[in-house]
């Protein structure tokens, strides 16, 4: 697997990206129940998979993934202010107010979802990477992917499409160890998720998702296998989540030491300590980018307060759309 140096510029870029999501979550953490109704599954602990695979793709790539999809959201440019008026239900988020949480979606970002059925997103990949093939593009299709959505009859009908026909997609399974509350070791014999994709011949390594670099090194490399060689790879990031599944999930299911052992490697202050140890900022630098991400999260709030709900007609509206396929207008 590929060892980069990243240069200063990178690791900023890696801070300021990672310190808005986890701003952004916690804001919206306490909002939920006031401002915020409905499903919410925060994002926090698990930054440093989004920040890695934005440094190692193209901005041709399609990413697509699954419902603790807000990372991925700002990730790929969707503007703070729109993912919290979708939070909020305005009309001026992202999916007009109409997706909420678990379906944030922008396609002139190249982001396909943010869905909210277990798995359906896995399909849905390999169908944005045949697209790219058919068309003879070299872009590559990334799709996420919980712990628990692995177990979906759909994934293994995936995994061998996508090798039989050789697509340029890039599986990834964010590994938080415990999908909706209950843990991997107990829902299944083979534990490191990776291998499954042995069945299908399929390239695939655990990443530690904790270090931002080495998401970025398996991210990369697997994008450049799929551009030269047009195979798929299955990637295991093994991350963690500090909070519950959604807002409703306590997490008693887990220990506190086993909680503050990964807080301890938390992504954003591995990040920190290598730009400080390197010189690349002060800590009265990094407490400007900061406060400005602070700023834009509250600006974000304001804009979704501000934001008028969708009118009644909207029912009516976006629920068919004319495709540009020329086939399927026939």
């Amino acid at each position: 697997m590929t060892k980069s140096t990243f240069s200063k510029e990178t690791y900023l870029k890696w801070f300021e990206e990672m310190m808005m999501m986890r701003r952004f979550e916690e804001r919206a953490g306490l909002l939920y129940g006031t401002k915020i109704r409905g499903f919410c599954h925060l994002y926090i602990g698990q930054e440093a998979v989004v920040a890695g695979m934005m440094s190692a793709i193209t901005p041709d790539d399609k990413v697509i993934t699954a419902y603790r999809d807000h990372g991925h959201a700002l990730g790929m440019g969707i503007s703070p202010g729109a993912v919290m008026a979708e939070l909020f239900g305005k009309v001026t988020g992202s999916t007009k107010g109409k997706g909420g949480s678990m379906h944030m979606f922008a396609a002139d970002k190249n982001f396909f979802g943010g869905h909210g059925i277990v798995g359906a997103q896995i399909p849905l990949g390999a169908g944005i990477a045949f697209s790219e093939k058919y068309n003879g593009t070299n872009n590559v299709c990334l799709c996420f992917m919980g712990d628990g959505a692995v177990r979906q009859g759909a994934l293994h009908e995936t995994f061998n499409i996508a090798m039989t026909w050789k697509l340029p997609v890039v599986f990834i399974i964010e590994n938080n160890m415990y999908a909706m509350g209950t843990s991997v070791k107990r829902t299944s014999n083979v534990t490191e998720l990776h291998k499954l994709g042995e069945a299908y011949d399929m390239p695939n390594f655990a990443v530690e998702g904790m270090k931002v670099e080495e998401v970025h090194n398996a991210i990369a490399d697997a994008c450049e296998r799929a551009r030269t060689e047009s195979t798929p790879t299955l990637l295991e990031i093994k991350t963690y989540r500090y909070k519950g599944h959604s807002m409703s999930d306590p997490a008693k299911y887990r220990s506190r030491e086993e909680v503050e052992h990964y807080r301890d490697i938390d992504p954003i202050e591995q990040v920190r300590k290598t730009i400080l140890s390197k010189k690349y900022a002060s800590e009265d630098q990094l407490k400007e980018i900061e406060q400005h991400i602070l700023d834009e999260v509250e600006n974000a709030v304001q804009f979704a307060e501000d934001s008028p709900f969708p009118s009644d007609s909207e029912l009516f509206t976006d629920v068919y759309v004319e495709s540009d396929y020329p086939y399927l207008k026939d």
